[in-house]
């Protein structure tokens, strides 16, 4: 599974995965599944381990971001960000401190971000908790997913994350934290999104 991008041709989109914590990229979960249908149909994929997933740095896995999106698809027809868990919540950090390279992607996808609550009460990711969120400006195009009885985000996503940044989540019945636990696994939906930006987004088969 290749972890740098692909060559494609200059009319491909390049996408950049981004894991969540603990997240040693299995096989098995939906992350690996999707960077390679996207790989094996041409597409530019990024798809990096980020550094020590167990007890992640908020300061190091910025920095590695930042590296990511300097070269991030020059040359792709449109640059997409799919952020899980975790990343979703560095993605915000992100934008709330204006990162390099953080306007480059023309769209975002995050997936099922834990809550403030849940994240300061594990003392291993205790400084990712989210930045202030109302008035932050997001400077992509950003979607919003989640499971609607997710146990990492217990107050719903569309009032901790969707109301304060002025999206509208997207609710998906009993997909938890759409995790390998929840059986996430393949899940076509989320490639047909990236291939065409008005999919909707749907629970697994």
């Amino acid at each position: 599974m290749p972890t740098t991008p692909s060559p494609t041709s200059s009319a491909s989109p390049a996408f950049l995965v981004l894991h969540g914590w603990q997240n040693r990229r299995p096989e098995a979960h939906w992350q690996h599944w999707l960077a390679d249908r996207l790989t094996a149909l041409g597409h530019s994929v990024t798809y990096p381990q980020l550094p020590d997933p167990d007890t992640p740095s908020l300061e190091a896995w910025l920095t590695e971001l930042e590296g990511l999106l300097a070269d991030f698809g020059p040359a792709a027809s449109e640059r997409v960000v799919i952020a899980h868990s975790l990343s979703a919540v560095l993605w915000l950090h992100a934008a709330a401190r204006d990162l390099p390279g953080v306007t480059a992607p023309d769209r975002v996808l995050l997936v099922a971000p834990p809550s403030a609550s849940v994240v300061r009460s594990h003392p291993e990711i205790a400084e990712f908790a989210p930045p202030p969120l109302p008035g932050l400006r997001l400077p992509t195009p950003t979607h919003l997913v989640a499971g609607d009885d997710d146990p990492y985000l217990p107050e719903g996503a569309q009032a901790a994350y969707g109301t304060p940044l002025g999206l509208t989540a997207d609710l998906l019945p009993g997909a938890a934290h759409l995790d390998l636990d929840a059986g996430y696994g393949p899940w076509p939906s989320v490639l047909e999104w990236c291939l065409d930006r008005t999919a909707r987004l749907r629970v697994r088969p």
